[in-house]
Formats: C-alpha cells, structure tokens, sequence
C-alpha cells in the first residue's frame, strides 16, 4: 500500500482550518447531526461508484466520505470527545485483534472458519452503550 503520512496529517490540518476562526463558515456551522444527511448521500453516491467501476469516480466518492468522516472527527476533537488518532488507533486494534490468523499464531482455513473466528473475537469485546 503507498500511503503517505504528510498528505494525511496535511489534509487533517486542512478540516482543522477550514473550522476555524477564519475558515468556511458551512464548515464551521456543521455539528455531528447535521452531517448525517451529507454522509447518507455521499455514502449512497460511493455504492454507485462501486457499481460503475469507474475509478475515478470511486476515487472521488471514496474523498467525499473520508472528508466527512475527519470533518466528523474534528469536530468531535473541538468538544475534546476524542481525536482522529482516537479513531485511527481504535480501528487499528479492533482490526488487529480481530485477524488472529494475520498478526498472531491463530491458523484458520476456510471462509467459515474465519466468520466464526470475527464472531467469537467480537462477542468479547465490550458492549458499546448508546444514550
């Protein structure tokens, strides 16, 4: 995978201003709730791509969800919430400790097998409380 971690941390601080005191006043007016609907139309727009199999489309609609979803994290880290290495480390670790097969000494063979592997591994973990 070619990543970059100066293109991420530069886009991150691109939301950053485009929050602050002299950015995008859209941007700055924007609460977790209010993204809900640009996230069910972006998201909706990104399955279309899928269906097209149009790269370059997909490319587009995969930076208009990753937009939202950092937007979403800055504004969570303004409320001091939590950050976008918040998230980042929290998905890393689930993705890790979920895949035994690939970063531990867990062997699995068939499709099945590693449903029930993600299953098991999942119904130990805590329960997320929602209010």
């Amino acid at each position: 995978m070619n990543s970059n971690n100066n293109i991420f941390l530069s886009f991150c601080e691109t939301i950053s201003t485009l929050r602050g005191e002299n950015g995008c006043p859209w941007d700055q007016k924007q609460t977790t709730k209010s993204l809900k609907k640009y996230i069910r139309e972006e998201c909706d727009e990104l399955l279309e791509a899928i269906d097209e199999n149009n790269p370059d489309h997909l490319c587009e609609e995969i930076g208009d969800v990753l937009y939202l979803l950092v937007l979403l994290s800055e504004i969570s880290s303004e409320s001091t919430h939590f950050t976008i290495d918040d998230v980042i480390t929290g998905i890393q670790n689930k993705m890790i400790r979920r895949h035994p097969h690939v970063f531990g000494d867990v062997r699995t063979g068939s499709d099945e097998e590693l449903k029930e592997q993600w299953e098991k591994i999942k119904s130990l973990e805590p329960v997320k409380k929602t209010n």
